[in-house]
């Protein structure tokens, strides 16, 4: 099936105008920004990268990736270090913006997360070539760059998308058009600015990184039939991921999820519960990895929401139940103003203080409850119990809908724990430890923003930015 640029044009204003009716939605929630949010966040239109048009943003980068083709192995990784360093000390600021920009999460956390993907994120190390030799020569492949990559970012993670992604792209050869999300845009730019500047300190070409001025729903449009960009990149939620399957071009597509934790009886309750608070509050839970419901057996369902309360966990009960879910579901849709919003924040919504430490709210409900099955993106978690542990997993692969993408259990039960990786069969599936140890953060690796499920990628690095190119010289270098 094929599709003209006039559908594409149809899907994605069809998408923006949806996101941008749940973004205006009218609630009885008081709109909520940060502490500190003055509405004022802003970058100068001489910002380096930044221009008003994609055929300006694709025709500035290509020039750039032309001259970057010249520049070897060790000009790239110095680039990248000296991106990472200027991102570094300019880390809080990155963070602060994007906090008071898009009003979601934490600023704190954004502060580590953006961390997180200065310092963890692959660069030329990743392309490791593969040679074989044989009676006939010498074979060798190799990771060749793409041109210029179209990437569109999100609101929950746009500055943290813009660094990984830029370090990655760059790494493997290529340059970069971003079109971020429009409440996002200042801090992206911001961002975009820093490493172009890191480039240039470097000797490396002007523009390699480029980003609309002021993204929209045509914008991403053109970015995504544009004759000159190569390859999409594309994170988001399944709308702006369906359209991009639909322009014609080679996909890396990192769409929703919708990520399970089931805790067995032989779980350390203690360790399990402060795992799950700190991935599923992380940021407020709105990244794509953070558990987004619980499942635990019915024989220590006790004692685990016990444990929940002692480490900042609230148990929302009685009549309260049913005030959040009001709350939290209007007109069947997920209350957008709610979004990585803090838990005391939420809870204040129906009348309850929550106690200062408190970083998740929870209820117990059953399988069938909205939020288990719908991506809530908030501190607040559904807790179901279950009879046994092939109930549990078998409800957690089903919540997880295959999406592909994240999976958490706490179990000293190794058959178990392989039940539930084979049958979950995920990106990401984290053993006895907060979701976000499968991003590196607590946990061995590296990080990235972009989890590939749907188009099979899983965790991108700098070597899924590459094409995969063999080279053959017959008769030599045959050592024995």
């Amino acid at each position: 099936m094929s599709f003209s640029s006039q559908d594409i044009a149809r899907i994605v204003t069809k998408v923006v105008e949806q996101l941008e009716t749940s973004d205006n939605s009218t609630s009885s929630v008081v709109p909520h920004q940060p502490a500190s949010f003055t509405g004022s966040v802003s970058v100068s239109s001489g910002a380096r990268g930044s221009y008003p048009e994609i055929a300006t943003c694709v025709a500035r980068s290509r020039s750039a990736y032309e001259a970057y083709r010249a520049f070897t192995l060790s000009q790239r990784e110095r680039m990248i270090r000296r991106i990472r360093v200027l991102c570094l000390e300019n880390l809080e600021k990155i963070a602060k913006m994007a906090w008071e920009e898009t009003g979601l999460g934490r600023w704190q956390d954004k502060v580590e997360k953006n961390r997180l993907v200065i310092e963890k994120t692959p660069g030329t190390e990743d392309l490791q070539p593969t040679a074989y030799s044989g009676d006939y020569g010498l074979s060798v492949i190799e990771g060749g760059a793409y041109g210029v990559i179209g990437s569109i970012t999100p609101t929950t993670n746009p500055t943290e998308t813009i660094i990984n992604n830029s370090i990655g792209m760059i790494a493997a050869g290529n340059a970069v058009v971003f079109n971020p999300h429009p409440r996002a845009k200042s801090s992206c730019a911001f961002t975009v600015d820093l490493i172009n500047r890191a480039i240039e300190e470097c000797g490396g070409p002007s523009d390699l990184v480029t980003i609309m001025t002021n993204p929209s729903q045509e914008s991403g449009q053109e970015l995504m039939i544009h004759p000159g960009i190569k390859i999409l990149v594309v994170t988001g939620g399944p709308g702006i991921v369906k359209a991009a399957f639909q322009a014609g071009k080679k996909l890396i597509a990192a769409g929703p999820g919708n990520p399970p934790c089931v805790v067995d009886e032989s779980a350390d309750l203690e360790q399990a519960a402060k795992d799950l608070i700190t991935g599923s509050t992380l940021d407020n839970n709105i990244l794509c990895i953070a558990e987004k419901e619980t499942f635990v057996l019915e024989s220590v369902a006790d004692e685990f929401i016990q444990a929940l309360k002692r480490n900042g966990g609230y148990h929302v009960i009685g009549s309260n139940v049913g005030k959040l879910e009001k709350l939290i579901l209007k007109d069947g849709k997920i209350n957008s103003d709610l979004v990585g919003k803090d838990a005391g924040f939420i809870l204040e919504q129906i009348g309850i203080q929550a106690p200062q430490n408190t970083r998740m709210a929870f209820l117990e409900t059953t399988f069938e409850h909205f939020l288990v099955q719908k991506e809530q993106m908030m501190p607040v978690m559904p807790i179901v119990r279950c009879p046994d542990v092939s109930t549990a997993i078998d409800m957690a692969v089903q919540a997880e809908k295959g999406n592909f993408h994240t999976a958490t259990m706490h179990s000293k039960n190794l058959d178990a724990l392989h039940e539930m990786a084979v049958k979950s069969n995920v990106s990401i599936f984290v053993k006895n430890g907060p979701s976000c140890a499968g991003l590196g953060m607590y946990g061995e690796g590296f990080t990235t923003m972009t989890i590939a499920g749907p188009t099979g990628e899983g965790l991108t690095s700098a070597r899924s930015f590459t094409r995969s190119r063999r080279c053959v010289l017959k008769g030599h270098f045959r050592i024995v």
